[in-house]
């Protein structure tokens, strides 16, 4: 099962993507339930693909929160097109999903 959940609509001429990755986003300062330091576990790096063009690569750091969401719109899309949405993070752990616009 993916870790990355996608939904989409047309708001008049545009797509609005929803994304929401399930991930726990650590940024290496906060401590556990034993005030142990928890290791930094986070995504590195978000690429959009519209129909394997290249839309956009978002550079991600530990400041973000836990299971984050973006939303972001699209010019050019249509229906039938296939969106992938596709992560990795800091720990080498990475996820895909596409979705078909409809």
């Amino acid at each position: 099962m993916s870790s990355i959940k996608i939904r989409a609509k047309y708001l008049d001429d545009l797509l609005q993507v929803r994304t929401l990755i399930s991930h726990p986003m650590e940024n290496g300062r906060n401590k556990n339930e034993l005030g142990k330091i928890i290791p930094p576990h986070h995504i590195l790096e978000l690429k959009v693909v519209l129909n394997k063009s290249h839309i956009i690569s978002v550079h991600l750091g530990g400041s973000i929160s836990k299971n984050p969401y973006f939303d972001f719109l699209l010019e050019e899309a249509n229906i039938g097109d296939i969106i992938t949405v596709s992560w990795i993070d800091n720990l080498g752990h990475k996820d895909s999903q596409e979705h078909i616009i409809r």
